[in-house]
C-alpha cells in the first residue's frame, strides 16, 4: 500500500467514511482502511456490537447492539445510522464494496442526498419503481448520504415496511418506496449521468463507458479486479476442519456400522 502524507490526500473534511457490521470485522476493517490510503475523511467509523481488538486509532469505534440478522442491519441502516455520523455526508461502505478509485471522486457527488452504484432495468413491473411507478435507476447500500437524509426517517416517522419481494431492503426502502416524499422534502437523488461515475455493481451498458469508478460492490464482471480481503484466522480454521474431516466421517460411519453389527 502507497503510503502519502496527509497533506497529499484528498481532503474530504465533511464525509464519514462508516461502516455498520458484526459479521466480517476483520474484511471490513481492512476495506475502511483501503478506502482511507489516499484520502483523508473528516472522521472514520466503525458501528457495531463490541469493539474489534485489530481497530486503528484511525478509525472510531460507535457501539450498536449486535446485527445478528439482515433485517437488524436494513432496520438501523435507515433509523439509527444518523446517530453515528458527525458530518454533513456519510460515505458508506462494507466488506465487499468500498474505494478503489479515489482519484476518480468529482465534487458533484456532493450535490446530492443520496448517490450509489446505478441499478438495472427491472425485469418486472414492481421492482425499482418508486410510489409513482417511475423506474428508478440509481441505489445501493454503498453510498453517499447526507446526514439531513438519514435523520429524515425517523423525524418523519416513515413506516417500516416489507418491499413488494417480500424483504426488508434499505437502500430500496428509501431509494424507492419513499424516493418521493424524500424529494418532497427538499433532497436529492443522483441521476444515473452521473452516478455511473461514483459506483458500478451491475454490468450495465449505461456505466461501460466509465473503467475506473470512485467505488465499487460486490465482485462482478470488471469488479473482480478489485481487492478481495480476507481474514487469515478464518483460512486456517478452514484447514483444520479440512483436516479432521474424514476422520469426524470414519467415526461417524464406523459407529454405524457396529450398531448394525450388534444387531445382526
Amino acid at each position: 500500500m502507497k503510503q502519502q502524507g496527509t497533506e497529499k490526500k484528498l481532503k474530504l473534511p465533511d464525509v464519514t467514511l462508516a461502516a455498520m457490521t458484526s459479521v466480517d470485522l476483520y474484511e471490513t476493517i481492512k476495506a475502511m482502511e483501503y478506502s482511507m490510503r489516499d484520502i483523508a475523511f473528516g472522521d472514520a467509523v466503525l458501528v457495531t456490537h463490541r469493539k474489534p481488538l485489530t481497530l486503528p486509532k484511525s478509525i472510531r469505534y460507535s457501539h450498536t447492539s449486535r446485527l445478528d440478522n439482515i433485517d437488524k442491519f436494513n432496520y438501523k441502516m435507515v433509523y439509527e445510522l444518523g446517530e453515528h455520523i458527525h458530518t454533513k455526508y456519510v460515505l458508506l461502505v462494507h466488506a465487499d464494496g468500498f474505494v478503489v478509485h479515489p482519484e476518480s471522486w468529482r465534487e458533484e457527488f456532493l450535490n446530492y442526498d443520496y448517490i450509489g452504484s446505478p441499478w438495472p432495468l427491472p425485469d418486472n413491473d414492481y421492482a425499482y419503481r418508486d410510489a409513482k411507478g417511475e423506474i428508478c435507476r440509481v441505489g445501493n447500500s454503498v453510498s453517499i448520504r447526507s446526514k439531513r437524509l438519514l435523520d429524515f426517517p425517523g423525524q418523519a416517522h416513515l413506516k417500516w415496511e416489507k418491499m413488494e419481494d417480500g424483504n426488508y431492503n434499505e437502500d430500496t426502502f428509501l431509494c424507492c418506496k419513499y424516493k418521493n416524499v424524500i424529494e418532497d422534502a427538499g433532497m436529492k437523488f443522483a441521476p444515473i449521468e452521473v452516478a455511473k461515475y461514483f459506483g458500478h455493481e451491475h454490468m450495465i451498458p449505461e456505466i461501460m463507458d466509465v473503467e475506473a469508478p470512485f467505488i465499487f460492490h460486490k465482485w462482478r464482471g470488471r469488479n473482480a479486479q478489485y481487492p478481495k480481503f480476507v481474514n487469515p484466522w478464518k483460512v486456517r480454521w478452514q484447514k483444520v476442519k479440512d483436516a479432521l474431516r474424514p476422520f469426524l466421517f470414519w467415526r461417524r460411519v464406523g459407529g454405524r456400522e457396529t450398531v448394525k453389527g450388534r444387531k445382526r
